[in-house]
């Protein structure tokens, strides 16, 4: 089966009710799409499918590992992936201008002729909105394994010594205040 293939799901043919479809993914899958910010991607990705008469309810759960570069130290640093994202998909005469209107994501329509559902940008949106904007070392693992101590010892350096707060005559007698109840 193309790779193409493995993510078109016939839906025309489903019986009324829910449908699992279960998903590895591999660094493979995002060739066809721009150069991601991850590499040694080891995704799961289950979707459960559940057939209506004129919509369907999809629910894709995101699980697995991947590595990214740490944005403090740049460092090479594992991430564990676990997301859930839900999309209702509609069947309707006209889905290009309803979903120029539509504006909620979580919408989303197609045409009633129509005999495939292709899920693949999909789960790759998915799996990127999966991966948070920051990806730095736990504050409790700054000093673990995956840290650069080279480059967390330079951004010490690089940083400004605390100015020395200079006492303003205005407030001098105002210390005798602060503890009265």
């Amino acid at each position: 089966m193309s790779r193409r293939r493995e993510f078109e799901i016939p839906f025309v043919g489903l019986k009324p009710g829910v449908h699992e479809y279960n998903y590895s993914i591999n660094d493979k899958f995002f060739e066809a799409f721009q150069q991601q910010d991850f590499r040694n991607c080891k995704a799961n990705v289950k979707l459960s499918l559940d057939r209506k008469s004129s919509f369907m309810l999809l629910k894709f759960e995101i699980g697995g590992t991947l590595e990214v570069t740490c944005d403090r130290c740049n460092s090479n640093l594992p991430l564990e992936l676990w997301d859930e994202f839900n999309i209702t998909v509609k069947l309707v005469e006209d889905p290009e201008a309803m979903n120029e209107q539509e504006d909620d994501p979580d919408m989303y329509y197609i045409g009633q002729g129509e005999h495939h559902l292709d899920i693949a940008n999909w789960v790759y949106e998915f799996i990127n909105l999966s991966i948070p904007f920051q990806k730095i070392c736990d504050f409790e693992k700054m000093d673990g394994p995956y840290c650069n101590a080279a480059a967390l010892d330079m951004l010490k350096k690089m940083e400004p010594e605390e100015i020395k707060a200079e006492e303003n005559p205005i407030w001098k007698g105002l210390e005798k205040f602060k503890d009265l109840d």
